[in-house]
This record gives structure tokens, sequence and C-alpha cells, in this order.
């Protein structure tokens, strides 16, 4: 069962947001489903009843942020079909204005399989890539 069908994560420019998101799905190859001048969505859509509808949407904010902990409290963590995809995930967001929050690696304090990295995005929103897979 898959829990979610879509989460938005809200950033204050899409124009500098875009390169970033658009390499970071690219390496988790997932699939860019729409692309508006208000938000872009990654994943898979679906027609109604075919419920196989998981996305993710990157929407502007209408107004740039105040506080400057925004996106310090959000949290999302992708899945990454192998640990390649998930050293893909960092390296194309350090690449396209990301920063650094955790080099991939093993997280055994999750589980002895838990293979991780870690991004803020140009808004501070901090995205996870894991595997549970082994090597």
């Amino acid at each position: 069962m898959q829990l979610l069908d879509h989460v938005s994560i809200t950033v204050s420019r899409l124009d500098a947001a875009r390169p970033f998101y658009d390499a970071v799905m690219q390496a988790l190859s997932a699939d860019k489903v729409y692309d508006r001048a208000d938000a872009l969505g990654y994943g898979e859509r679906c027609g109604p009843g075919s419920g196989q509808h998981t996305y993710l949407s990157v929407c502007a904010t209408p107004a740039p942020p105040t506080d400057g902990a925004f996106g310090a409290r959000r949290h999302w963590c992708f899945k990454a079909a192998t640990r390649a995809a998930v050293d893909a995930f960092h390296a194309a967001g350090l690449a396209h204005g990301g920063r650094d929050e955790g080099a991939p690696g093993l997280r055994p304090d999750y589980h002895p399989q838990y293979y991780a990295a870690f991004l803020l995005d140009p808004d501070g929103n901090r995205l996870e890539a894991v595997c549970h897979g082994p090597a």
C-alpha cells in the first residue's frame, strides 16, 4: 500500500527551484508530470479509478517566507531504487543550487541497510533520498 497520494513543497522562487528539482527528481527516475508557471509536478498521475497516483508538487508561495527557519521545519524523504540513485540525487542537488545536509552513506542508527543522503533545496526545505536494500 502506498500511503501518500501526493505531497506539496512550497518554494519562494519557482524559477530558482526548477533546475534543482528537475535534477534531483531525474536522479530518482521520477517523471515530470507537469510544469506550469505556478507549480511543478513529479511522479505518477492517473485518471479516475486507476489508483496508481503518487506525486510531488513544488508550488510557488505568494510571498517569500519571513521566518529564517522556514525550511528547517520541513522534511521529505524519497525512495531510491538503488544506492547509486541516492548518490546521483545528492550530486544532482549540489550541482543545481542545493546545500549538503548529509553526504550519501549508511545510517545504521536507523537500520543496518539504511543508505541515505540529505540536501537543503534553495529555500531550505530538507530533502532525503533513501535506499533500504543492500549494496
